[in-house]
């Protein structure tokens, strides 16, 4: 069955099975109300009319307590059938593009600062990490925002991928992960709590310890000797002294509490998906090698933990305040907290880390499952070379990819596109940036077939100016273009994507600057494409050596209509069809002069012609 029929079909269980159970509770709900009704009868003739024997009272009261019981259940069931339904209808989002409305943009990942990230659209609304991430937590974020940002080595890559396939076919633990609860990336931050397993204890040791247990047993055998004997002293003498220890020590208690109440059912969601994560038996060595980090109880004891910062808080219940008083109930928990932090505080950090390397990896194996067809890349060592054959943009809808093939290596180090903007020129470049993405995040890629070795990859593509940073948009780009360069320098050959180089400025100055950065570049062993209207520049393949390779992208004017068909081709594009597409829409635009009256541009076109 196809990825979009079985998902589709699982979705139609889910839905029948919420739709059942919530017939279910409704009723349960009848009975729960007629079981009450029942008790209130027995109640009314038992003691009222004297017409019942009082126990009978326990037949309704024992039903109406079975079916609270019976309805909870169904109310758990329920919310996992319909989380269950959104996990399917989630998944077929992706399939049919409506991904963009749901889960998390990751725009708080984007670092305008990067190499590549914002020119290839990794994080924010409509993102390739909004696309792929379906992490619960921040640590799954993370560690999916991380690998997108710094590719990995070809063997830290491949152990990805064959954990991707492992994790591929099973369908039912994905769903079983996204069922658990609700998504914890808000409230549970990963190195805060790093940080506070870290930290030092700031609580007094055993002896203090055993007079707080101490103290309470005093003060409770006062109150019973007040009772008794109307002797009070004991009771106010323990009573002072116990105050008086939980007053020395409130600070350092609310401390220890408060640093863990944001998180606390954060951290019981945490230790079911570890739990869940502890019940499977993988064979990709790298699975293998995360299970074994939790394997040791990681999910029992964040439980605890769990447990502990829950009792701690009955704290603050109104009815039960009073008895915790009493007892110095927050003191005892806050030791024994403590006492749970001096022992495994130390794995806190291992164990987000591990759930979040499994979150992220069940991301790219959801990616892999929906999309069968796709390939993983070749990896390899040698000389550098970026072999794509029918590449596809991952966002864009199968039934509008064009695909279209790109080779890079030693002897053809840089490929020069032309054509007019809306062409295609843009999206080619973020076609092979993201593929080069994912395959070093050890995901599949959209491509008949992918084979490249490591580069470091810089991107200038999407270049703004910056009213807030005081920079054009010239500026924006050398800056970025400077921070590729460096790049160049580096210990990997550099793959570089250079939109409308230098277009920001002037034609004589754009020509000899993108002559000299790309000369620069070559010189350093980079590889990469460059797009450009200015057919000027494409006379820069012919003037290096080894020669590059001119290509380019065609548009169509039919009936007054520009159309595109996104398939790239040998050599340099042969014409415009600017002036039509500004007279389509509406532009008064003359043949041959603007409004001013100078004359079209010069007839040699690789002197000055460019196509918008």
């Amino acid at each position: 069955m196809k990825p979009a029929a079985e998902l589709q079909r699982l979705l139609e269980a889910r839905r029948q099975s919420a739709a059942q159970l919530t017939r279910l509770c409704e009723r349960i709900s009848t009975a729960r109300l007629v079981a009450a009704l029942a008790g209130v009868f027995t109640f009314w003739l038992a003691f009222v009319r004297h017409g019942a024997q009082p126990w009978w009272l326990l037949l309704p009261v024992a039903a109406f307590l079975a079916l609270a019981r019976w309805h909870e259940r169904t109310l758990r069931a329920l919310d996992a059938a319909r989380r269950g339904a959104r996990f399917y209808a989630l998944a077929l989002a992706r399939l049919d593009g409506s991904w963009t409305q749901h889960g998390e943009t990751g725009a708080a990942f984007l670092n305008p600062h990067h190499a590549y990230a914002a020119s290839l659209d990794l994080f924010g609304p409509a993102s390739l990490f909004q696309y792929l991430n379906t992490a619960r937590t921040q640590a799954g974020e993370q560690a999916l925002a991380r690998w997108l940002q710094q590719p990995a080595a070809i063997q830290t890559a491949q152990d990805r991928q064959q954990a991707v396939q492992d994790l591929g076919p099973r369908l039912a633990l994905r769903e079983d992960l996204f069922r658990l609860g609700d998504d914890v990336r808000a409230a549970l931050h990963p190195e805060a709590l790093a940080h506070w397993a870290a930290t030092p204890s700031s609580l007094p040791g055993p002896a203090v310890r055993a007079a707080a247990f101490v103290l309470p047993a005093l003060t409770l055998a006062g109150l019973a000797a007040w009772g008794l004997y109307d002797s009070r002293i004991l009771f106010l003498a323990s009573a002072a002294l116990q105050a008086l220890l939980f007053y020395r020590l409130r600070p350092r208690v609310t401390e220890t509490l408060e640093s863990l109440a944001q998180p606390a059912r954060e951290l019981a969601l945490v230790a079911a998906l570890l739990e869940r994560l502890e019940r499977e038996q993988f064979h990709a060595p790298l699975l293998t090698t995360l299970h074994q980090r939790i394997a040791s109880g990681a999910a029992r004891e964040i439980h605890r933990l769990a447990r502990l910062v829950e009792f701690s808080s009955q704290a603050n219940n109104a009815f039960f305040a009073p008895i915790a008083a009493v007892l110095l109930w927050s003191l005892h928990f806050a030791w024994a907290i403590d006492a749970w932090r001096s022992r495994h505080g130390g794995n806190i950090a291992s164990w987000l880390e591990t759930l979040g390397e499994f979150e992220a990896l069940t991301s790219l194996a959801a990616f892999a499952a929906v999309h069968p067809e796709l390939p993983f890349p070749a990896l390899e060592n040698g000389t550098p070379h970026f072999e794509g054959v029918d590449l596809t943009h991952p966002l864009l809808p199968p039934d509008r990819a064009v695909a279209n093939s790109i080779s890079l290596n030693a002897a053809q180090p840089l490929i020069i596109i032309s054509g007019s903007n809306m062409s295609g020129k843009s999206t080619m470049l973020r076609t092979i940036g993201v593929n080069a993405v994912l395959a070093f995040a050890g995901a599949p890629v959209c491509a008949r077939s992918l084979s490249l070795t490591p580069y470091a990859l810089g991107a200038s593509i999407r270049i703004t100016d910056s009213l807030h940073e005081g920079s054009s948009r010239f500026f924006a780009e050398i800056t970025q273009l400077r921070r590729i360069a460096e790049l160049a320098r580096g210990p990997l050959p550099l793959l570089f994507l250079l939109d409308e180089i230098l277009s920001g400025t002037n034609s004589h100055d754009r020509r000899i600057g993108a002559a000299a950065v790309l000369r620069g570049l070559l010189r350093l062993r980079a590889q990469g494409l460059v797009t450009t209207h200015d057919l000027a520049l494409t006379r820069i393949a012919d003037s290096i050596t080894p020669p590059g390779l001119n290509l380019h992208f065609e548009d169509q004017l039919e009936a007054g209509h520009i159309t595109f068909d996104y398939r790239i081709r040998p050599g340099v594009v042969a014409k415009s069809n600017a002036l039509a597409l500004m007279r389509s829409i509406g532009l008064d635009v003359a043949a041959g002069t603007s409004e001013e009256g100078i004359s079209a541009p010069p007839a040699d076109p690789l002197n000055s012609r460019e196509v918008p």
